[in-house]
C-alpha cells in the first residue's frame, strides 16, 4: 500500500475525519481529550489514531506521561495537489460552477 492509499483509507472514515477536525481546532491534544465526546471506547479511538499516524496525518510527541497528538497537513496537501487541484481547473471547474448556480436557483 503506497502513501496515497494510506491517506485515502484514513480519510474514508468519518470518525478519523472528526479526529482530524478536532486537531485542526486545537493541536497537541491527549487521547483523553480526543476521546471525551466520542461515542466509542478509548481503545476504539486509539485504533483510529493509529491509522491516522500510519498515514502520516498525525504525529505524536511524549510530554511526561502524556502522549500529545498533532495534525500533519502535508499528506492532505499532497493529495490535493495530485488529485484535486488538476480537476478544479478548466472545464471541470466551469461545470461545478454551473451545478452550484443551478442548485442555488432551486
Amino acid at each position: 500500500m503506497d502513501d496515497d492509499d494510506r491517506v485515502f483509507k484514513a480519510l474514508a472514515d468519518r470518525t478519523r475525519r472528526l479526529l482530524l477536525d478536532r486537531l485542526f481546532e486545537r493541536d497537541g491534544r491527549t487521547l483523553t481529550e480526543l476521546e471525551a465526546d466520542m461515542e466509542m471506547t478509548r481503545f476504539g479511538v486509539m485504533k483510529h489514531l493509529r491509522v491516522l499516524e500510519n498515514a502520516g496525518l498525525i504525529v505524536t510527541r511524549r510530554s511526561g506521561r502524556e502522549k500529545l497528538h498533532f495534525l500533519n497537513p502535508v499528506p492532505i496537501r499532497l493529495i490535493h495537489d495530485r488529485w484535486i487541484d488538476k480537476y478544479t481547473a478548466g472545464p471541470a471547474s466551469l461545470l461545478a460552477n454551473i451545478k452550484h448556480a443551478l442548485e442555488d436557483d432551486s
